[in-house]
């Protein structure tokens, strides 16, 4: 793969793991494409990062729970960049609390729409791209803790992220004759502006029952993308990557 057709896409990629992402995929080489749905001002920020490492950058607002938001999306990138992206990041979330008799009809449906068929869409439009053009690729989906355990008053959310870890190992076997690797990491306990807002000693409260004694990190999870972006990982396909420290790896022993 020559330097000018190192394209990326990344879903949700101007908040959190996203935008780190994006920068992250930047540095290593890659022109990304970021897609968002709100903060303008965030977004031109990710592509100033992205550009200071002397890459292309791309940001466009699309609803990845939009089929035709999704298609214009990658239409415009293939025309701007002059050629298809072979990475893709799925990133974009949304997340709702609320305990499983109160969760309201709308918001299980606002999250089930943009995380999991985001994920579908976006996923379905690259691989096209990939195959048609005869480019081996990968997809990386961002899955959850809650792929694993059962997280409480994150209802949606947990069935969105534990069906974005079953899309990855369909769309793995279905892709694999194509060069296209599909693979998921799932973060843990990350500690993160969102996360220190849930509990007010976050990350003290999840070191203390994580094997690792230590909660997570973006960069954390951050690496583990980077790893399976590269070609060293090519063979690696179908896989969750959990990226925990442990924490849901440990049974609750009652002594």
């Amino acid at each position: 793969m020559t330097e000018a057709t190192r394209l990326a896409v990344v879903t949700g990629g101007n908040s959190g793991i996203g935008y780190e992402t994006a920068i992250a995929l930047a540095s290593e080489g890659w022109d990304v494409a970021v897609s968002y749905i709100h903060d303008d001002a965030a977004a031109a920020t990710v592509a100033r990062q992205i550009e200071s490492h002397g890459r292309r950058a791309w940001v466009k607002r699309c609803d990845v729970g939009i089929r035709e938001d999704v298609e214009h999306f990658f239409d415009h990138i293939v025309a701007a960049f002059g050629t298809v992206p072979t990475l893709l990041v799925n990133n974009a979330a949304v997340q709702t609390w609320s305990p499983f008799l109160h969760l309201e009809e709308a918001h299980w449906d606002q999250v089930i729409r943009t995380n999991l068929k985001g994920c579908f869409l976006n996923t379905q439009k690259a691989a096209k791209l990939m195959i048609k053009a005869g480019r081996r690729g990968t997809i990386i989906n961002i899955g959850s803790g809650c792929n694993k355990v059962p997280f409480p008053n994150l209802v949606d959310y947990s069935a969105s992220k534990s069906g974005i870890e079953q899309l990855t190992r369909l769309a793995a076997v279905e892709f694999g004759p194509h060069g296209i690797t599909v693979n998921c990491v799932a973060p843990g306990a990350i500690e993160n502006e969102r996360t220190r807002q849930e509990v007010p000693d976050y990350a003290a409260t999840w070191a203390r029952i994580t094997p690792m004694r230590r909660v997570g990190t973006p960069a954390d999870v951050i690496n583990a993308i980077l790893f399976l972006a590269r070609e060293e990982s090519n063979f690696i396909t179908g896989q969750t990557l959990n990226v925990d420290g442990g924490v849901f790896t440990q049974p609750n022993w009652p002594y």
